[in-house]
């Protein structure tokens, strides 16, 4: 029996808000699977942002997100109520485990230039866990040519999900044929996220900000233009709250 087809998201079947200045493109990986949850299993919305220096998000709450920020370039500058700031770039990354209830302001610092980002909602295994911050230095903005794991559940990435979800990234050069990585766990759930350059996947070109939900755990792509990835997985089957301020489920009544 042949392999049904990818699901294909194209950059502009996402929901794009604000100017210039502050420019967020929303994913709702859901609403291209047919289904009554806007989001799937533990991976609930992602907003690829691109701000301008100097701008603030000023103070704000997050209740029930797990909230990976993933720079690409730019500078941010985190203030929370239960911390001292902390800076944010592309190699040191925050995971937000917001909780119960979590507030926070964020400030492009203008040293860093323009902020390209990735702001990824993902979704507790249950409402009301205790709130706290996570930053882990990677060294490195991105691995090229391997996959590299960024977060998932305890004990099995540098930055610890609450939930069965996997974050992976990596940079491809281009005419040469890659793997998805193995996957870490039997039945899951993957999307593909093409951040920067191009690749072919079955035949059709995914450029920046087309996204693909694969129909398998398995597939190959080529490169076209040198590729910045995010893989994302998720086990649909383990237990996930859909109530999240940010990640929760939109469709549902």
């Amino acid at each position: 029996m042949p392999r049904k087809p990818h699901t294909l998201i194209p950059r502009d079947r996402k929901q794009a808000h604000g100017s210039a200045g502050f420019r967020i493109e929303i994913l709702y990986p859901g609403h291209f699977t047919g289904g009554s949850d806007s989001g799937i299993g533990t991976l609930g919305r992602i907003d690829d942002a691109r701000v301008a220096p100097g701008h603030i998000v000023k103070m704000h709450p997050h209740r029930d997100d797990e909230i990976l920020t993933y720079l690409r370039s730019g500078m941010l500058e985190h203030r929370d109520t239960v911390g001292v700031p902390e800076a944010v770039t592309s190699t040191r990354l925050m995971l937000m485990n917001a909780g119960a209830e979590f507030q926070h302001e964020e400030r492009v610092v203008a040293e860093g230039g323009p902020l390209r980002a990735l702001q990824i909602f993902l979704r507790p295994e249950s409402p009301g866990l205790e709130p706290r911050v996570q930053f882990h230095d990677f060294g490195t903005a991105t691995t090229d040519g391997e996959w590299r794991l960024i977060a998932g559940p305890k004990g099995d990435a540098p930055l610890e999900v609450r939930s069965r979800a996997w974050v992976e990234d990596a940079r491809f050069n281009a005419g040469t044929e890659y793997q998805l990585s193995e996957p870490y766990s039997t039945g899951l759930t993957r999307m593909l996220y093409v951040f920067g350059g191009s690749i072919e996947l079955d035949g059709r070109r995914l450029a920046a900000g087309d996204a693909a939900i694969l129909s398998g755990e398995d597939a190959s792509f080529s490169v076209e233009e040198r590729a910045e990835l995010v893989l994302f997985s998720t086990d649909e089957a383990a237990p996930v709250f859909k109530g999240g301020m940010f990640s929760g489920n939109r469709l549902s009544a």
